[in-house]
Parts: C-alpha cells; structure tokens; sequence
C-alpha cells in the first residue's frame, strides 16, 4: 500500500487531524482495538471529499466511525484509513420542527436539547450513545422507536465523491439496517429530521424515565459496545442470555454483563479475542438450548 505517499498528500492539502498508527482503543466505547494505518478527522465537508478522492488514488482500504459506541475493533487493527467524523461535521440548525444536523452531532446531546426546546420525538434516544451518522447508517433505536420514524433525508457522502440527498424510503430501513451497510455503501453526512411540538414537562419526564431505566439495566459504568446481538424478535437476546444462565460468564477480560445478558464489559484488560471468543460461546449455547441463531449487533472489524 501507499500509506506514506497518502499520508505526505493529507498533510500538504490539510485536510484536518491526521495521525499514524493511531490506537482504536481510544475510539470505541468498548476501550478495545488495535492500530488503524492512518487515522483522519476531517476539518469539513470539503476536506472529507478530498480525503476520500486521495483514498481512492492511492487505492488504500477505508472506513469511517463515529464516536465508536457499536464498534469492536480486532486487537491486530484496521488496514489503511480509519476517517472520524467528529467535531467538525457537528451542524445543528432548528427550522419550527425541522432539524438539520451534521453527522458528527452527538445523539444523546441532540435528543437533549430538542427535549428541552419542546419538540418530541427523539424521547427514546436520550440514552443511547453514538453520533447521528451512526444512528443514521443503523437505524439506532430503543423503547419501540428508531431514527427512520422522524427522519425524512440524509445527505450521503458516495465512494465516488458525488453526494446526493436521500429520502426515507430511499435508505430502505428496516430494524438496526439500511442500504448503506450493504448495497449502496455511503457516509451519512447530514440528517434532516420532523419532529412535533409538545409540553416540555411530559418530553423531559420522558427522557429522565428512559435515562433512569437504562442507568438502572445497563452497565453503561464499565467500558462496552452497547447490545451485541439483534433481538430475534419475538425473543429478546438479552432475555435468552440471561435464561441460558450465562450472565456474568467471562472469558479473559471480557464478560457477560451482570446488570443486562445483551451487553459485553471490558474489565479492564479485556482483547477483542476475548470478546470475539465470548460472542461464539453465547451463539453456540443458545442455538443447543433453543435453536435460535443469534446474529450480532456490533459492528465487528476484522481487516488486517
């Protein structure tokens, strides 16, 4: 690969923060991961295009991140370029009920504010860790809600440099998915969201109960990657987890949360391999004990 003629060309046009053989262990939630080639967080929109069509010249592998809450990284690293889209990618803009907002916004903090100016329905998300990009890319939701049910458009950031706004139906979601996983992979860069004015009270109560039940059932003190597994609806991971008799199982650093049977905590000196070796120890008890084939949640980087 051409790591270092892409790194000479990212730092002459100044795209933003660049750095080498950055640790993903300070990105993700989860404290866990290796080494990412180059590591960018771009300055704007603009020096993200110019990032992407370099990329592309030298023809180095890549992916983006958020603020790393679904991410297990494997200890070996990611291969070429890990782009973070952070900070500089943070717009936020209220229109009456209409919200832009830059992919690098906070989820938690947006679901916050907008409670507080009287606009509901981001309720479900004042608990949930993560950026918009990413809400976006997965359909993020909890308590019977999800993005897709208050976004009307994204604007997607394409491989090829053309970005291009794309409406609800467009981005085809479905439960934790959209296209932009598989079949028309892209970088969200913008949310356009509907929300609906209401009593500030009944949204702040709202928000505080959810907020309490989460502090209350998941071990959000300890570094994790939020749910690992998609519920096998009408099951719940977690419930079969906790009925298989595996809370609090350990492998290594890594062990089955006491407090929720859907949430992996790094101890402390936790190895993605421990936490790769748990995940296919729980897959394997419970498809023997009620042949049910979980199917993770987490996003799982394994390219070295």
């Amino acid at each position: 690969m051409y790591i270092h003629q892409l790194l000479n060309e990212l730092e002459e046009q100044n795209v933003g923060s660049i750095k080498a053989n950055e640790p993903l262990s300070n990105h993700t939630t989860i404290k866990i991961g290796g080494p990412a080639d180059l590591f960018v967080e771009p300055a704007s929109i603009e020096d993200l295009k110019r990032t992407l069509k370099l990329i592309k010249k030298y023809q180095v592998p890549w992916r983006t991140i958020g603020r790393g809450s679904n991410l297990l990284v494997s200890d070996k690293g990611i291969e070429g370029v890990v782009i973070k889209l952070g900070k500089s990618l943070d717009e936020f803009k209220v229109n009456d009920t209409e919200i832009i907002v830059g992919a690098g916004y906070s989820f938690i903090v947006l679901a916050n504010v907008l409670s507080r100016q009287g606009l509901k329905g981001l309720e479900f998300a004042g608990g949930i860790p993560g950026s918009i990009g990413g809400a976006v890319y997965m359909n993020a939701g909890a308590h019977g809600s999800e993005i897709s049910n208050v976004l009307t458009n994204a604007l997607i950031l394409f491989p090829d440099g053309s970005m291009e706004w794309l409406s609800k139906d467009d981005l085809g979601f479905s439960y934790r998915t959209s296209i932009l996983q598989k079949s028309r992979p892209g970088i969200v860069v913008k949310a356009q969201l509907k929300l609906e004015k209401g009593d500030k009270e009944t949204i702040t109560k709202k928000m505080q109960e959810h907020k309490h039940y989460r502090k209350k059932t998941q071990p959000w003190n300890l570094p994790c990657a939020g749910s690992i597994f998609r519920n096998p609806l009408p099951d719940y991971a977690g419930k079969l987890v906790e009925k298989a008799g595996l809370r609090g199982h350990k492998i290594g650093g890594a062990q089955i949360s006491k407090m929720h049977g859907n949430f992996i905590v790094n101890t402390g000196d936790a190895k993605a391999d421990d936490v790769f070796s748990l995940i296919e120890h729980v897959k394997n008890t419970i498809f023997d004990k009620y042949q049910i084939n979980l199917e993770t949640e987490v996003e799982i980087i394994d390219m070295k």
